[in-house]
């Protein structure tokens, strides 16, 4: 699903990213840690196409990050769905608008829409809130909008950066049961995040520790202290 060697990116002359490696095979649910700066957001942007591969190679959902070209971007992300820290909902559409888009351009029948849409909303506690303006919402409501709609699609993989941020322990612990059903469906899940909560409420998952954008360790909680991982 996710093949990464030796993958650097820089902004100008610093460095977000050097030579980080690994793999995950499809229906993995996998924690992207460490501090912030740590280069947790370089890395989803790249495996969403956002930003070019620079130096290494990746590969995602068979697709060739390399070697894709703009104009098979949109090809990529019909696998891949992401959920980035800033949400880019849009403010003047319903919340069901929003999330209804994600399906309107795939060409769905419209009330298999309706049904898709409604059933995400309620999972995460939006149902109430379909009708209203995106931004007459707060940012946890806005933030749980482009989970929704990154989740409506089924996609193959499913990125999403720090999703719990401005959410309460109630509302972070739901959205990560929505997280663990579209896994059990088989969505392989990367999930960036430096809260420890977060990362042990999957002891199975898999885990990759990055530190001023080199890859420090993986599976690293086992006997560490939040000091000692930079948490």
């Amino acid at each position: 699903m996710v093949e990464i060697e030796h993958l650097s990116y820089a902004f100008g002359r610093s460095w977000a990213l050097q030579d980080v490696s690994f793999r995950i095979d499809p229906g993995d649910f996998l924690f992207l840690t460490g501090p912030s700066g740590a280069g947790k957001t370089t890395l989803l942007r790249m495996l969403h196409g956002s930003l070019p591969v620079q130096r290494g190679r990746a590969r995602v959902a068979g697709f060739e990050l390399n070697t894709l070209k703009r104009r098979h971007i949109p090809k990529l992300r019909r696998h891949v769905s992401v959920v980035f820290q800033d949400f880019k909902v849009l403010p003047r559409r319903t919340v069901f608008a929003n999330v209804a888009i994600a399906l309107e351009v795939r060409g769905m029948q419209r009330e298999q829409l309706r049904r898709r849409v409604r059933a995400v909303l309620r999972s995460l506690g939006l149902e109430a809130k379909q009708h209203r303006p995106c931004g007459e919402l707060s940012g946890g409501e806005q933030q749980r909008v482009a989970i929704a709609r990154a989740v409506v699609v089924n996609p193959d993989l499913l990125l999403a950066d720090e999703p719990t941020g401005n959410l309460d322990a109630r509302l972070s612990a739901r959205l990560l049961d929505v997280f663990r059903r579209f896994h059990a469906h088989g969505t392989t899940v990367i999930l960036a995040t430096h809260n420890r909560q977060v990362l042990e409420s999957e002891p199975q998952a898999k885990i990759v520790c990055l530190k001023e954008g080199k890859m420090v360790g993986d599976n690293f909680l086992k006997g560490q202290s939040e000091a000692e991982q930079g948490l």
